[in-house]
Order: structure tokens, then sequence, then C-alpha cells
């Protein structure tokens, strides 16, 4: 399995968690540090099995990029500091991968701990009205939990991976955009097993809810028809104080997101409609 994929985490300030959790990964790790200040980086640079990409800056979900850029393997995992794979999923999801060519995302269950319940985005996936195409190896979906997924590493790259333009949280709906753009496959499967357990070192909620708006508001700008993006400011302007703070954030990215505009195709923004019109997030 060594062979077939890499697992790369993006990681900052969560030294004792990244630790309890880089023992349960089976396979090689890359670390990228995102400019960690609490003794991450001499924590892990001695470990074994484990490569460590260090920075100075917090460079977001972009982080993972890097780390794939840096993989040699045709696939790539993604954890986070406070996620692991289950034993032998992985070595389950190449095969799958290996199957299933047209595959470049593999959506994995995750199950959060401590309760050992799959996260409700799961059911949503495993529901997707998208349908199942003939040879995927599970629900079409348009949208993945970036700890809980393999990528196909050629596929992942040649859609310039995560981005430093939506940076975190939310990261994952432009890459699959771009993924089903090119006409690659994003499929959910099940039987593929991740564990997460949320660390109490987070955004507080309205913290989270402005960059998840943030995030949604460029990555409209990004791909989504001139009306779309309309409607998508007008929600997140009425959204509340979260949602305003959100818009307010996205104001500096707005000139990059601009020149990368690139409108998805009419077969995916119709997909992305009828997900709209059943309730998908």
């Amino acid at each position: 399995m060594a062979d077939h994929v890499t697992i790369v985490v993006a990681t900052r300030n969560r030294r004792d968690e990244l630790l309890r959790t880089l023992g349960r990964h089976e396979a090689p790790v890359i670390v990228v540090d995102n400019g960690s200040m609490d003794g991450t980086q001499q924590a892990v640079g001695s470990l074994p099995n484990v490569e460590l990409v260090e920075s100075d800056d917090n460079h977001g979900a972009y982080a993972r990029t890097v780390g794939a850029l840096r993989a040699a393997t045709p696939y790539v995992a993604f954890a986070d500091d406070d996620s692991w794979w289950a034993p032998g999923a992985l070595e389950r999801a190449t095969r799958i991968m290996q199957d299933h060519p047209r595959l470049a995302v593999l959506a994995a269950q995750v199950r959060v701990m401590p309760r050992d319940e799959p996260d409700p985005l799961c059911r949503l996936m495993a529901d997707s009205p998208v349908g199942r195409a003939h040879d995927l190896p599970g629900p079409s979906v348009l949208g993945f939990m970036a700890c809980g997924s393999v990528v196909h590493r050629g596929a992942f790259l040649s859609v310039g991976g995560f981005d430093d333009i939506v940076r975190f949280p939310g990261e994952e709906e432009r890459v699959a955009l771009d993924l089903a753009a090119a006409g690659l496959g994003l499929a959910y499967v099940d039987d593929v097993v991740a564990y997460h357990r949320p660390s109490p070192s987070r955004h507080s909620a309205v913290a989270r809810k402005a960059a998840v708006a943030r995030s949604r508001l460029l990555t409209a700008l990004l791909r989504r028809p001139w009306p779309v993006v309309g409607r998508e400011l007008v929600t997140t302007l009425r959204s509340g104080r979260a949602g305003r703070a959100g818009a307010v954030a996205a104001v500096p990215q707005m000139w990059p997101a601009l020149r990368h505009r690139s409108v998805v195709p009419s077969a995916v923004e119709s997909q992305l409609n009828l997900l709209a019109r059943t309730g998908y997030p």
C-alpha cells in the first residue's frame, strides 16, 4: 500500500492532537504545518515514516495541495490533525480507485467520535439526488469532506488542488466542481471509513458560519453564473451577523477570484440546481 497512497495532514497549533492521530495511520504521512507556534514542528520532525513540511505562515487548505505536490504516489488520502483512517480503509480505497479509473475523489464515511456515529453529511451523500454513474463505485456527489477523502493525485493537481483563495473551510466545493467539469467522477463509498474526533480547539460557531459564508460566496464568484452569484450575495447578507461578516471577509479575495473565474458547464450547473431544489447543502 505504501507504493500507492500517501496521507497528507495539514495542521496548525494542535500538536497534542496531531501526535495522538499520527500513530494510527497505516501509510506514509506528509505533515504540512501552517506556521504552528506550539512546538508542532519540533515534535513531528523526528518521527519515523513522517515527512514534515514547515511554513512560517498559515496557508489554510492550500497546505494540503503542498503536501500532494510532495507525494510520489498515485493516490493521496487527506486527514486532519484530529482525524484518522480506519484499519484497512486505505488499502480498500486504493483497490476501488484502481478498479474505477474515472474516479477522482472517493468520499469515505466519516464517523464522529466518541459517539462513533456517521457525520450527518454522509447520509446526504449516500442519498445524493445526482444518482450513480455506471462506472463509479457509489452515489455521485459534488462535494466531499477533505478529512475523509482519497483523491487521484494527478486529477486533483490537474484542477489546481485546494487553492489560497477559498482557503478553509468549504474548500472542497470548488475542487469538486472543477473535477466534474473535467468529466471526472466523485463518489461516496460507505464501506471506506475514516474517524474524526473534533478538536476542542476550534473557531466559535459564529466564526465558522462566517468562514463558510465567505467560502460559498468566493466559490460562486469563481465558478457559478452571475445570477447565482447575485443570489448568493443577497442570501449571505441577509443571513445575519455571521453572513455579513463572511461577505466582508470575502472582499480581499474577490479580485483574485474574478481573475480565476471560469463558469462550470451547463450540465454541472444543472446538477447544482438539482441539489439546491432537493435541499442539499
